[in-house]
């Protein structure tokens, strides 16, 4: 290593406030502009209606179910089922039928005829355009709501063991990804005699293992992941062909081919790059790796944008590629911040100039990230509600925080950086040699001093067997012990090397806090699937009816008031509680009491409720379903005796 003092230039002090001060307005840009306004974008489907839609009373049979979704999913057989009240299938077609529309996306099972009246239950499954599987089911009632046999499976798709072991899967990718392309990178870049370090050929090479294991893992558990939930189904080559048939096992496909490109790639870096010493050629084939090296990771990159959240939504053409620089940019960072935890922790040769160049490298790369994050946060959250109210927006906000904090660290880092000599190691190397050569020497069973000249190795024909095996292993403590205390004789690389273990624990957390981003609804998604739901199925705003109504049936003891109370008064279930009150204002028994609920102007009922008696003069009904707000006509019944009956009305406001 060199021994002059580090070269003059900018204080290593200012330039780390000077990266705060820029981190801090890019910052200040990114919850900016998440207050911008922007058109609709999706990224997990959501349903957004139904016809029947939820909870709804129908008074006839429909001749079919349609579910409409937010954005394009992909169906299979049974991705739409429709169960009677017994639990039987009552549609005729195993796979639905395609009636989206422009950007209406809207799917469809046709219905048995002459279906009994009862509630029925619409199971539905599919997944996302961001590979993401998305499940739910609802129930509309035929005639009149009834009991239900139903029981679908509480685990959520995507779910349970399997969803488990699919996202350890997930993560391990990352961090394969980020080893293997921030290694590599970091030895190209920064630390170009590190190619034949043997800690950083570890380093890449577990990198790519994990993230080739990982994607062989997910690419298997695709099926099961997306369908079942069973390991077993693994292994099912119509489930796995069917796989391949969609995006993200195109994915998954295309990222192992991309790794096998990449085994060349390490072969050649950690071989005939590692082993070249004309600087001339080795410049060369340092760019040509570059150019080699960085399509690969680009594509492999690629593989992620080209399945997940990128690619749907607004500006997919534009957010796919910023995708890719997004990841390039956190491998080239926390891969290289690994890089240099092993380099620093396990080998005594990186010098000053390399941790300069990667401080530059990590420097660039943090801009990078803040430019492409600003973007992605716009794209995926848009409004302060959605940043603070929705999961995807309180992980954003935690993924923000500990880039601060990572930056707080990296700052010490650089200070040690730039206390950083290499005149300290190479001042200390001949002591270091001595007294390394002297802790050989007391080896135990040790008889012979060893001589200059074999410790530093020489040999010849008259040394004997034994003597030569004793040589061999002193000269070995001798080699570790130098490297040990070469390693530990400037305490600022053991500074260094303390600020950069704790940057690499605070990346761990940040980039498992990544993985689960990737896993999360959107929240600017989240926000209009809940609108849309709210739209489509929730109560419409309203209030408790309060009706009276006087009658008089023509005989004796058959005139009273009829007091209805409908509760709360919106689309959905309500309670219905009905009060006879006779001539004298006292609670007044009748032999029958019938309810009926029509909407004229959508041609919807009469809706036929039969309140069960509560107590003397009060009856009631719970579960009573409005399908849809309006002006309703509630028809009430009353029989006083065998032949006095009499029908009466009032119109209400519902919903």
């Amino acid at each position: 290593m060199s021994a002059t003092a580090p070269h003059a230039g900018p204080s290593p002090i200012r330039r780390p406030v000077a990266a705060a001060a820029l981190l801090a307005a890019l910052v200040s840009l990114v919850f900016g502009l998440l207050l911008a306004g922007a058109g609709p974008a999706s990224a997990h489907a959501a349903l957004t209606g139904s016809d029947p839609g939820d909870g709804a009373v129908v008074d006839t049979a429909p001749k079919e179910v349609t579910l409409s979704f937010s954005e394009a999913i992909a169906v299979g057989d049974d991705s739409i089922r429709v169960l009677d009240p017994s639990g039987k299938r009552a549609d005729t077609e195993a796979e639905p039928r395609d009636l989206s529309e422009g950007s209406t996306v809207r799917y469809g099972v046709a219905l048995h005829s002459g279906l009994p009246d009862g509630t029925y239950t619409v199971a539905w499954q599919a997944i996302s355009a961001d590979s993401h599987p998305i499940s739910g089911a609802f129930t509309f009632s035929i005639g009149a709501p009834s009991e239900t046999t139903v029981a679908l499976s509480s685990q959520d798709v995507g779910g349970g063991p399997v969803g488990v072991v699919y996202d350890i899967a997930r993560y391990a990718a990352y961090g394969g990804f980020v080893l293997l392309v921030g290694g590599s990178a970091f030895v190209l870049v920064c630390w170009r005699q590190g190619a034949s370090a043997l800690p950083m050929q570890r380093l890449v090479v577990r990198g790519w293992l994990t993230l080739t294991a990982a994607t062989l893992v997910m690419l298997l558990l695709r099926n099961p992941y997306t369908g079942s939930g069973k390991f077993a189904d693994a292994f099912d080559l119509a489930g796995l062909q069917s796989v391949l048939d969609t995006k993200p096992g195109a994915a998954l496909v295309s990222r192992l081919l991309l790794l096998g490109a990449a085994a060349l790639f390490i072969a050649v870096l950690f071989g005939t790059y590692a082993r070249r010493e004309d600087e001339r050629e080795k410049k060369d084939l340092t760019f040509g790796l570059a150019i080699g090296g960085g399509v690969v990771a680009a594509g492999i990159a690629a593989t992620w944008a080209m399945s997940e959240h990128a690619s749907t939504g607004i500006q997919a053409s534009i957010a796919m590629p910023v995708d890719v620089a997004h990841l390039l940019a956190v491998a080239a960072w926390l891969g290289g911040l690994a890089s240099l935890l092993v380099a620093l922790y396990r080998t005594p040769d990186i010098g000053s100039a390399a941790v300069r160049r990667f401080s530059s490298v990590a420097f660039g790369s943090v801009v990078v990230l803040a430019a492409t994050g600003i973007y992605q946060s716009w794209r995926q959250v848009g409004s302060w509600s959605a940043l603070t109210g929705t999961r995807y927006g309180q992980l954003l906000i935690l993924k923000v925080a500990l880039i601060a904090v990572l930056l707080a660290v990296a700052w010490f880092s650089r200070r040690w950086t730039g206390r950083l000599a290499d005149t300290a190691v190479a001042s200390s190397a001949a002591e270091v040699e001595d007294a390394a050569t002297e802790d050989a020497a007391t080896e135990p069973g040790n008889t012979a001093p060893v001589t200059s000249e074999e410790a530093s190795g020489a040999s010849g024909d008259d040394i004997a067997p034994e003597r030569a095996a004793q040589l061999a292993r002193q000269r070995a403590v001798l080699t570790a012990t130098k490297k040990k205390r070469v390693r530990d004789a400037d305490p600022e690389r053991s500074g260094l090397r303390r600020s950069v273990l704790a940057e690499a624990a605070v990346a761990v957390v940040l980039l498992a806090v990544t993985t689960m981003l990737t896993s999360t609804e959107p929240g600017r998604t989240e926000e209009e699937a809940a609108a849309g739901a709210t739209a489509a199925t929730a109560p419409a705003a309203g209030g408790p009816v309060n009706l009276s109504m006087p009658f008089d049936t023509g005989g004796e003891n058959g005139k009273g008031t009829v007091r209805i109370d409908i509760d709360p008064g919106r689309t959905g279930s309500n309670d219905l509680h009905v009060w006879i009150d006779g001539s004298d204002g006292e609670p007044m028994d009748v032999p029958e009491l019938k309810v009926a609920l029509t909407l004229e102007s959508k041609d919807i009922g009469p809706l036929p409720v039969v309140p069960d008696r509560l107590a003397e003069g009060h009856w009631t009904a719970s579960g009573v379903q409005i399908p849809m707000a309006g002006d309703w006509k509630v028809d009430v019944t009353v029989r006083t005796s065998d032949i006095d009956q009499v029908t009466i009305d009032k119109n209400a406001k519902i919903g």
